[in-house]
């Protein structure tokens, strides 16, 4: 009975080893489709056409900005390059339509940088901002024409921080510079509408920023992960009063909109491994709020409270856009709650401390590979004694093996008598017939949490090891690691007591082979962590078990 419960146990574990791979189905989005072509252009477009119904509408005085003008026409690109960024912004609206990352590529096998943020017939998404309300530049009916003094803007080498200034004429005696700060290092950009009324009326208006995408597929998931790869949330992030962070699939938008009036917050569009979020003045109340468009396309918004300039003075108002990686550390300092898109799930608290841990170690050995194994090692040692005693039981188990069957034959037409008697048995030796599973149930959770810290952890993205192993967030492409797994665990198998009932005997052999087959699909670094933790458990079992045939433990 008791080799019945051990084995259903051990049973289990691979059973939830196999359902941690799915876990995220209960966080995830819908399925993604890439759009028509037909939906796709008219998303894509960086231009936006006359009854645009995408745009926040306020109340308008449309008359006041007769010089402003509703072209339609292609507008010119500018683009802006720093050390982290290359960006393009459509004159247009003045909408930032590309946005790569030079420091990550788009998968291994290419330098090209990853892209964020694009406008093209296959994928649509940008980040859009303007001013609406009395004094609207953005309305219904067009969008302001911006004129810049270069077509490209680069940071100097040595240089901290670079300014690109959009101009504008709203009338004769009204000028709007719309003004991207970007800072070196940083992928947070600081857009600001500076206003110059020199008219006899007051200027007001509402800064809106709002991010438009798709359902075209996330080009962060490359493939790699394997049959079983897990597929993360796609959707909509914010923070409000109630909640630092919440999430909101792409599905539920259309008939659960967001509008929320909300002290500071911010609102984003995650995806695997990267994030692109507004962040409004955290000292005034703004409203965040989401739709759907009739073409599909997902729209995620924040409004700030209008902004008033007086008659022959200036006036300002602004909001920062991030776009860039999901750098927990990097996101923590900008708003609270934005850390928390870096999501590890349920098992977090035990995640969190865990990444936090792997970082210092890799920042003295320098490889992420070395870091996990350095993790295990400390790992193993806070289960030291645990698994001490829990490899002392089973080698105790070997011990009283032919008692047991004995027991097994005297008692073999009763089951009841025979499990009473080893229940006996067990109590007169001391031994916990189930403590040799112990030590796997508990470091079940931290198996988990790490398989999730190797997922959603940007700095593990395409993180080399050694020799073939060139990602550890991405399956061995040779199987080698599972295959040597597999190995360790025949190995210790074979330091454990074996079941008296034949057939469980011949089950838990095959316990191996189901474990390398799953373990074929997980990350690598996963793999790699239980590699080491199995090596490092016959070395400790060895000695134990060594210890106590010198005590009269029966050889096999």
């Amino acid at each position: 009975m008791i080799d019945i419960q051990r084995y259903l146990l051990i049973a289990a574990i691979a059973a939830l080893s196999f359902m941690l791979l799915i876990e995220w189905k209960n966080f995830e989005g819908p399925e993604t489709v890439i759009a028509s072509s037909t939906a796709a252009n008219k998303a894509a477009s960086p231009v936006t056409s006359s009854g645009d119904s995408d745009l926040p509408i306020l109340n308008q005085n449309t008359e006041s900005s007769s010089l402003a003008p509703t072209t339609n026409n292609s507008s010119g690109v500018i683009t802006v390059s720093t050390d982290v960024l290359n960006i393009k912004i459509d004159l247009h609206g003045g909408d930032i339509v590309y946005a790569g990352l030079p420091a990550y590529t788009a998968n291994l096998e290419s330098d090209d940088p990853f892209v964020i943020l694009e406008s093209n017939e296959s994928r649509d998404y940008i980040a859009q901002s303007g001013l609406i309300g009395q004094n609207a530049t953005d309305t219904s009916k067009g969008r302001p024409q911006f004129i810049a003094n270069a077509d490209s803007y680069e940071l100097a080498d040595g240089g901290e921080s670079i300014n690109v200034d959009l101009h504008y004429q709203y009338s004769d005696q009204i000028n709007i510079v719309k003004r991207f700060h970007f800072k070196r290092g940083e992928y947070l950009i600081k857009i600001e509408y500076l206003i110059d009324n020199q008219s006899d009326s007051i200027f007001q208006a509402s800064f809106f920023g709002q991010l438009k995408r798709g359902n075209s597929t996330d080009p962060s998931v490359d493939g790699e992960g394997g049959m079983f790869a897990m597929k993360p949330f796609m959707g909509v992030a914010y923070a409000d009063n109630e909640d630092k962070y919440t999430k909101l699939a792409f599905a539920k938008m259309k008939d659960k909109p967001l509008k929320a009036a909300v002290n500071g917050g911010w609102i984003g569009i995650i995806q695997h491994y990267f994030l692109s979020a507004w962040v409004p003045n955290p000292e005034s109340v703004n409203e965040l709020s989401t739709i759907v468009t009739k073409q599909g396309i997902n729209i995620a918004r924040v409004t700030s409270p209008a902004v008033t300039v007086e008659p022959r003075s200036q006036g300002s108002v602004a909001a920062s856009f991030y776009t860039g990686p999901k750098d927990q550390y990097r996101l923590q300092e900008i708003s609270p709650g934005l850390e928390l898109t870096v999501d590890y799930g349920f098992l977090w608290w035990i995640a969190q401390p865990l990444f936090w841990l792997l970082t210092k170690i890799h920042g003295v050995l320098g490889n992420w590979g070395f870091a996990i194994i350095g993790l295990t090692m400390l790992v193993k040692a806070a289960f030291f004694q645990l698994n001490a005693k829990a490899f002392t039981s089973m080698a105790n188990m070997r011990k009283v093996q032919p008692k047991l069957v004995e027991l097994k034959e005297r008692y073999a037409d009763d089951r009841q008598k025979q499990s009473q008697a080893m229940m006996e048995l067990y109590k007169t030796e001391k031994i916990n017939p189930l403590g040799g599973c112990l030590p796997m149930v508990v470091q079940m959770p931290v198996f988990m949490a790490l398989y999730w810290v190797l997922m959603e952890s940007i700095e593990l993205r395409h993180a080399p090891f050694i020799l073939w192993i060139d990602d550890l967030s991405a399956m061995d492409p040779y199987f080698i690691l599972p295959l040597v797994m597999g190995v360790s665990m025949f190995i210790q198998q074979r330091l454990n007591p074996p079941p008296p009932d034949p057939m469980q005997a011949k089950i838990m052999q095959w316990m191996p082979v189901v474990f390398t087959f799953f373990f074929l699909f997980f990350p690598a670094g996963l793999v790699l962590y239980w590699v080491v933790n199995n090596t490092l458990s016959i070395i400790q079992q060895y000695f134990i078990t060594k210890r106590i045939e010198k005590s009269g433990l029966p050889t096999r």
